[in-house]
């Protein structure tokens, strides 16, 4: 294909995965034009499925997804594939008596044994704590979504290169020249992006070589079932031929042996230690535990988001939900400072905001490695950890890192509600505040209805929508301002004067408006 020049979009995306596409529609809420360039060919990939493609999404995941609409959507298509999921075999967490709610290092903790009166400020509503979901499912939904929206996605058109100006950036894809305004890699953690971007990647080399591997074997009883650890790694079996393991070998065979039937059964045979044979492998695929996080998550008119940004293990299922963490948070943002009507700085908060969300997740990931080491002192903290996390409150710690219930942005707020996701409040009509943000503007929920406080948001009503009247639980508050993506801008316990109001909105959707005299 000859290059060519297309028109220029206001915002490239690359990368088609749940980040980049979630991202995509975000930014079509306030009519951009996007352009989402994708690699691979076709969307599908039997890594994407049962049993490796399951991921857990967290609770800000699925809020994410509840407000834009999504939830129900990916709920029922989930749901439509049941019968497929029947005919595969379950993971090993879901053949256990009790329910599982999570694990850390692979130490399961429980739902009877979680306390959840210590997060005061969630409120039942249709986005739980946590759901699995395939991401061939996850992506088949946001692709819908963005297709209705109008976003272009362009497949076998993989990023090659980039040169970036004070006006845009010029990238590079499959023979082809794309202009857009800004550029935003969500292309994984190889990301071409990020090279191509010079930025700085750092973080910590591997310990391990883990494979995610589906086969036949000679006696499937040989080897037993669930998780162990090893002298030499850990691995998981479940019946008939699922395997998951790792060996403590520096992440000296990720991609750079061929996974042949013959290498897996010589690693599964070091890290069981029994002789297993192997009659046949279906799919396989390696990872470790690098955790690498680029210093910046901007530099100039391109940013990253997702896994181009930040890369760790796959243990407990954190990236996906971190990277649409990082969609959330960017859209909107993006979105206003394209429009011009961003205060100043407000980009910049996405780095100031989720940086140290992603650092916070990688210490999570190295703390979980540290605990799989075959050692004996590991054997023995592990067995210390697994005491604490039988306790009540020590469940509830893990659920609540692990389920992302204590995810607290620094806004600056003094109000404990500030910088934490909105309560799904319940006006009396019935109506819930997480079905308001559908359309990607802030809220300002008056649960006093003063007419003055309605007033004085009407100059920012194009990106607030004022919400007034009682609710059925208001957690002791009188006025909240809501931020496009769910969490809290500020919030007040009591009737707030028209100078807080003021204040409030325009640290976060720009100039103050004149109320008859009275500008902050």
């Amino acid at each position: 294909m000859h290059s060519q020049f297309h028109p220029i979009y206001d915002v490239v995306i690359a990368g088609a995965g749940p980040v980049g596409l979630f991202l995509a529609c975000e930014l079509r809420l306030s009519d951009l034009s996007v352009l989402v360039l994708e690699r691979a060919p076709v969307p599908n990939s039997p890594l994407k499925r049962l049993p490796f493609g399951m991921r857990g999404l967290s609770a800000p995941t699925l809020e994410a997804l509840y407000r834009r609409g999504l939830l129900d959507e990916l709920i029922d298509a989930q749901r439509a594939n049941a019968d497929s999921r029947a005919a595969r075999p379950a993971a090993h967490w879901m053949q256990q008596p009790r329910r599982p709610a999570g694990h850390f290092a692979g130490i399961q903790f429980y739902h009877d044994n979680i306390d959840a009166s210590k997060w005061p400020y969630r409120l039942p509503g249709p986005a739980d704590t946590s759901m699995a979901v395939t991401l061939e499912t996850l992506e088949a939904v946001l692709a819908r979504r963005a297709s209705a929206m109008g976003v272009e996605v362009r497949r076998g058109f993989g990023v090659d290169g980039l040169q970036m100006s004070d006006d845009g950036v010029t990238v590079h894809a499959g023979g082809a020249t794309f202009r857009g305004r800004w550029l935003v890699g969500c292309d994984g953690g190889r990301s071409t992006v990020r090279k191509a971007g010079a930025f700085d990647f750092v973080g910590t080399e591997p310990e391990f070589t883990g494979y995610s591997v589906e086969v036949e074997m000679a006696d499937p009883q040989a080897l037993r079932r669930g998780r162990h650890y090893t002298p030499t790694g850990m691995y998981t079996f479940a019946q008939p031929g699922t395997i998951a393991m790792v060996e403590f070998d520096g992440g000296a065979c990720h991609r750079r042996e061929p996974v042949t039937l013959e290498h897996v059964e010589a690693v599964l045979r070091r890290v069981c230690g029994a002789h297993i044979a192997l009659t046949r492998l279906r799919l396989a695929t390696t990872w470790t535990d690098r955790a690498y996080q680029t210093t910046a998550y901007r530099k100039g008119r391109v940013l990253l988001a997702g896994d181009a940004a930040h890369i760790h293990s796959p243990l407990g299922g954190q990236g996906l939900n971190l990277g649409i963490g990082d969609a959330m948070n960017l859209g909107w943002k993006l979105a206003s400072t394209i429009r011009g009507d961003a205060p100043a700085g407000l980009l910049d908060s996405y780095q100031r905001e989720r940086h140290p969300v992603g650092a916070n997740v990688l210490d999570w990931s190295r703390a979980q490695v540290a605990l799989m080491r075959p050692t004996q002192s590991t054997r023995a903290l592990e067995a210390i950890i697994r005491d604490l996390m039988e306790t009540r409150d020590g469940s509830t710690y893990f659920a609540e890192r692990v389920w992302g219930v204590s995810l607290r942005y620094d806004s600056g707020g003094s109000h404990p509600l500030a910088g934490r996701s909105v309560p799904d409040f319940k006006l009396a009509d019935g109506t819930k505040v997480g079905t308001l943000l559908r359309a990607g503007k802030g809220l300002f929920l008056d649960f006093d209805a003063l007419a003055s406080l309605e007033a004085l948001t009407s100059h920012w009503r194009e990106r607030v929508t004022y919400v007034a009247g009682d609710v059925r639980d208001r957690l002791g508050l009188s006025a909240v301002l809501v931020r496009p993506d769910g969490f809290v801008a500020w919030a007040s316990e009591t009737v707030p004067n028209d100078e807080e109001v003021i204040r409030a909105l325009s640290e976060w959707f720009g100039e103050p408006a004149d109320t008859g005299g009275a500008t902050w």
